[in-house]
Parts: C-alpha cells; structure tokens; sequence
C-alpha cells in the first residue's frame, strides 16, 4: 500500500485546483446541513407544540384547521360538565375556551404584516402550561401579549412588541401588556388577547375551540365519546398532539422540495467536482503507471486517489461546518402558522460529515478507474 503521507503530498500539489474541490464540497456540504436544519426544525416545533394529555374540540369537519372551526360558546360548559379525567388546579378545571383569528397588524411607523391572533381567558395558563410570561402581565380588555419570537414572525423590530407598544388592529388599537415564552412550540410567535376583544376582531359569535387538559392521555377516550354523545354540539375530538402532527403531514411536501433543491444545486456541484478530478487525475496516467512497474496494485492506487478525493472533500465539510455554526445556528425561520429555529445538532453535524465522505469516495472513483484504464505500455507512454 502507498503510504498516507504520499497522498497528503499530492493534495497540495496544485493549490487553485484543491481550492476549487474544498469550496465546490463545502457548498454541497452546506446546503445538505440546511435541508437538513430547516426539516428538522420545523418538525421539532410542530411535534413540541402538540400535548398529548390536551384534547381540543373542534367544530365537526374542520379537524384539520382549528382556525376554519366553529362551535357554540356553551359548548366548554356542557364538555366541563359532563367529561370525565379533566384535570383541575385548586378547584379550576382545565377546560379553555379559545378563538384563533388571522388578520393584519400595523404599526405607527407603518410596519404591516399577518398575525395570528388567539383569544384567550386566564384559564388558558392551565391547559398550556409550557407558557411562562417574561415581561408585563396577562392581557385585560383592549391589551394582548406577543410571543418573544412574533417580531420575527410579523418582520417588525423587536421594539414594536414590547410592553407599552401599540398596535393598529383594523379599526382600533392594541396595546402589548406583556411578552411570554413558550419554548419549542409556534404559540411563541402568536399573539394573544382576551377572547372577547378577538370576538369582535373576527365579528363572529362562535368560538374556534376548546381545549380540554386531560389527567392522563388515555382521557381522551371519555372527551371523544363525549363528542359521540351530544350531536347536537357537532364536535370533533382530536389529541393536540395528533392535530400538530397532521399539520407536519400537511407541510411534509415542503420538507421534500427543500431536499430536492439541496440535491439539484448538490448535483450540480458534483459534476463540477468531477470535471476538476477528472482533469486533475488525467495529467498523473504516467505516474500511476509508473507506480505499477514498481511494485504496487491498482487497488493500492485507487486507495490513495480516494484518500485525497476524501481529505479535499472532508475540509469543505470542515469549512462548511465552520459557516453553518456561524451563520445559521440560532436563526429563526418563519412560516405560516409560526417560526422555528435552525440548529445545528449533532444529527445535522453528522449529516455533514458523512455528506464530504461520500462526495470524496463516490467522486474519486470515476476518475480514477479512467486513469487507471489504460494498458501499461499505453500509460508508460502517454504525455
């Protein structure tokens, strides 16, 4: 076998060319890393925002968007009343009864953009105990508090949502009493306010849903024969866990195209880089063919071709390693129904690795077996 040093000699032979392998790798490598950043977000913030012991009673038909939901005010009283397993806090059961509205926010500087709007009573601090309030206090009549994350959501500064704030919501105008935390999940982008002033946002009678906290996940059976009893009500019960989990089915045709783009530009990429190895290991026949007279297989050959293919290949991973901490760890990305944020984990690590590796094995072998093709005396001859 050639020793390891010979093809760590032949890396730095021609600079512009090794140059021109590490950027095209670390380019494949990067991309790679955001796809998988950005799938991996989004279903980490979709799978955190769904509790399996909340069970949400939706309007029958719109189990796939609570915001299309419907359903009678008195529906949260009869389901507090009659189902069985809803937890309770010092003699207050978990039952919260909620309006989610889409509309436009302006600011007086004359920032626009779409917010999500969730009317809420304080009972909703029971069932959503993930949510802490940072700064300010809970919404009264004419007030809303702001996700720490709904600035980024909105594009507006981070100014525009502190306590004190105001917002010009169609006609009227919302001041920020406070900013909460809900870590992982989209209701940090949101903004809530009380259900009554959300009511008269949406101009409509009916609320979107109500969502119950269940003492264990298996109450959910008492909450859907519930459902199944009172036709009257037309409800639907769904797990909030499963509702967050249709909608990461929903948005999976996203996650694909994100791939399929890092391929495309990946593939591009690669055929550049097969075009510079081809080159490179063209100009070096005679040298393998000289290495053959003197002892060594064509196997140890395509070995050290491969060892300086990978090392090239693995400092763009290096490299792309370097920027993808730098420049996309911590950003935060916003979609439609809230935000999440790019990390970059040891799984996307690891798919960065393993990206280089396979770049610099699979890339190398074509041109290597063209360069070692070639008869002996054909090779012993060429120029």
């Amino acid at each position: 076998m050639l020793p390891f040093s010979y093809a760590l000699r032949n890396l730095f032979r021609d600079k512009p060319r090794l140059l021109q392998t590490v950027l095209g790798s670390a380019v494949v490598v990067l991309l790679v890393m955001a796809a998988a950043a950005l799938t991996g977000g989004m279903r980490r913030v979709l799978s955190a925002s769904g509790s399996p012991n909340n069970t949400i009673l939706l309007g029958a038909g719109s189990e796939e968007s609570v915001q299309r939901s419907e359903i009678s005010e008195q529906a949260a009283g009869i389901a507090e009343a009659a189902v069985a397993g809803v937890s309770s806090q010092l003699g207050v059961r978990g039952v919260s009864t909620e309006i989610h509205y889409m509309t436009f926010v302006k600011t007086h500087a004359g920032g626009e953009a779409q917010a999500l709007f969730r009317g809420v009573t304080p009972r909703a601090l029971l069932v959503h105990p993930e949510l802490r309030l940072v700064e300010g206090r809970f919404p009264r009549p004419g007030q809303m508090m702001a996700g720490r994350l709904a600035h980024r959501k909105l594009k507006l500064s981070e100014q525009d949502l502190q306590p004190g704030s105001k917002l010009l919501v169609d006609d009227g105008e919302l001041t920020v009493s406070g900013v909460f935390a809900a870590p992982g999940t989209v209701m940090e982008s949101e903004l809530w306010a009380p259900i009554g002033d959300v009511r008269m946002l949406a101009q409509r009678e009916t609320v979107s849903c109500v969502v119950l906290r269940m003492e264990r996940p298996e109450d959910y059976e008492e909450a859907d024969l519930f459902t199944k009893q009172r036709l009257d009500l037309e409800l639907s019960a769904i797990r909030e866990s499963d509702y967050y989990g249709r909608l990461s089915t929903f948005f999976r045709p996203l996650r694909v195209m994100t791939w399929l783009t890092a391929l495309l530009v990946g593939a591009g990429a690669v055929f550049g880089g097969l075009n510079t190895l081809y080159a490179a290991f063209a100009a070096r026949i005679r040298e393998m063919a000289t290495l053959q007279t003197i002892g060594f297989g064509r196997g140890a050959l395509v070995l050290s071709l491969v060892q300086e293919s990978t090392l090239a290949c693995l400092l763009g991973a290096l490299l792309a390693s370097f920027v993808a901490v730098g420049l996309m760890d911590g950003v935060t990305v916003p979609f439609s129904i809230g935000t999440f944020t790019l990390e970059v984990t040891p799984g996307v690590a690891l798919a960065g690795v393993l990206t280089g590796l396979a770049l610099g094995v699979l890339g190398a072998l074509p041109p290597a077996w063209r360069c070692l093709r070639p008869a002996l005396p054909v090779a012993l001859r060429s120029s």
